[in-house]
């Protein structure tokens, strides 16, 4: 750990720059295990392709186990809050400089999970799904922009769900267990409510045209805008937490 010493002279930038290196000591949680949750959703969404064509089922064969490693890091964001923060605290870090190089860190683990992703469906368009019509991460709808605009938007959900992620488990350390159920029982009752007026006002064809006109890149700069406003509120509340 002296190695991550921070002495007085050393500057903002630089302090902020060992939040990432402390972040990054353990590989398992933003490097390896990431990658090991794609790989693993890519090699079970593979099977289950050779066996469908193997059963004569020809058709283009599309899943979801691309977005595996988005809900993991989900677990990631809580992980980089809870156990790294108190080192933070021992190095004398401010809780801004563990805030950005948190979110720092996170975006180098999306970005190089992205460049993975892009590579898959780079190579499901070359081979045509494989020679069996099969895609994992080439799907029409989100490739529609190209390969610039999926890593995009595989990128900008990534971080999103980090954010969630480390905004709850900071809401736990300031408030504890109770106040983190409520929080996620208020998201939960919002996303019902928000479905519940879409359906009262049979509004739902023109969400669906919405969602189709604005494509996968212009929900995915939604997406950013939610996300700065979920870290916005993430810090609000670091700020408030006790060491």
């Amino acid at each position: 750990m002296t190695a991550l010493s921070t002495p007085e002279h050393v500057t903002p930038h630089g302090r902020t720059l060992k939040v990432v290196r402390l972040q990054f000591i353990n590989t398992q949680t933003f490097i390896w295990v990431p990658l090991m949750v794609l790989g693993g959703a890519w090699l079970v969404t593979l099977l289950v392709y050779l066996i469908l064509a193997g059963a004569g089922v020809d058709g283009p064969k599309y899943g979801g186990g691309s977005q595996a490693p988005m809900w993991y890091f989900a677990v990631v964001g809580a992980y980089a809050m809870t156990l790294t923060f108190p080192f933070s605290q021992a190095m004398s870090l401010t809780r801004r400089e563990f805030f950005l190089g948190s979110m720092i860190a996170a975006a180098v683990s999306a970005l190089g999970l992205s460049a993975v992703f892009v590579a898959i469906g780079l190579f499901e368009q070359a081979t045509g799904g494989y020679g069996i019509n099969g895609y994992f991460a080439y799907l029409d709808w989100v490739w529609e922009a190209g390969a610039l605009g999926a890593g995009f938007t595989f990128f900008v959900l990534t971080m999103l769900f980090f954010t969630v992620g480390f905004w709850f488990a900071t809401i736990y350390k300031r408030f504890g267990p109770a106040m983190l159920t409520a929080a996620i029982l208020a998201s939960v009752l919002l996303l019902v409510g928000i479905a519940a007026l879409i359906t009262w006002q049979q509004a739902w064809p023109e969400v669906g045209a919405w969602i189709v006109e604005s494509g996968a890149v212009g929900l995915s700069l939604w997406g950013l805008l939610l996300g700065a406003v979920l870290a916005a509120g993430s810090y609000a509340t670091l700020r408030r937490m006790p060491a």
